[in-house]
């Protein structure tokens, strides 16, 4: 998930992974995702909204630090482009922050890697981040997408095994 991220950033001519990336990638790669995020129409509507990122809607975010205020810009791991990571984007601060909150969800339930929907709680619990304008946007209310995960009462049922 995170490889089709950094890819996406790389395509598009982003300098960063930022938030919209991963949203994207995971909505792409896991159906527990997929179904958390509920009805087929909101769901191609925000699919919708991720596509249009390169060629109008995200053009405003290209050049700029997706920051939320969480952590300071964080460099791509060593591994994540080339031999020392120097031709991969670094991460956003939001984006490192969300993928952080992810580990640290799956660890208090026991998990070594966290699933798909604990990167997804993570990326719906910071307001200002790009991922929580494009869900509001598709109209997918962040907030209530949050407490649906974090109560465990997502729209959907069984596992799928994904993780990020």
């Amino acid at each position: 998930m995170v490889a089709g991220a950094r890819r996406r950033a790389v395509r598009d001519g982003d300098r960063q992974i930022d938030t919209a990336h991963l949203l994207h990638s995971l909505l792409e790669h896991d159906p527990e995702v997929r179904a958390a995020v509920g009805d087929p129409q909101r769901l191609a509507r925000l699919f919708g909204y991720l596509v249009q990122r390169s060629i109008g809607y995200g053009l405003r975010w290209q050049g700029s630090v997706e920051d939320s205020g969480a952590i300071a810009v964080v460099a791509a791991p060593v591994g994540a482009g080339g031999r020392d990571g120097r031709d991969a984007p670094a991460w956003s601060p939001a984006a490192a922050a969300a993928m952080a909150a992810a580990r640290g969800r799956a660890r208090r339930r026991g998990e070594p890697r966290p699933a798909g929907t604990d990167l997804l709680a993570a990326l719906t619990a910071d307001p200002g981040s790009r991922a929580v304008e494009v869900l509001e946007r598709a109209g997918i209310p962040a907030r209530d997408l949050h407490d649906r995960i974090e109560t465990g009462t997502e729209e959907y049922a069984g596992d799928s095994g994904g993780s990020c």
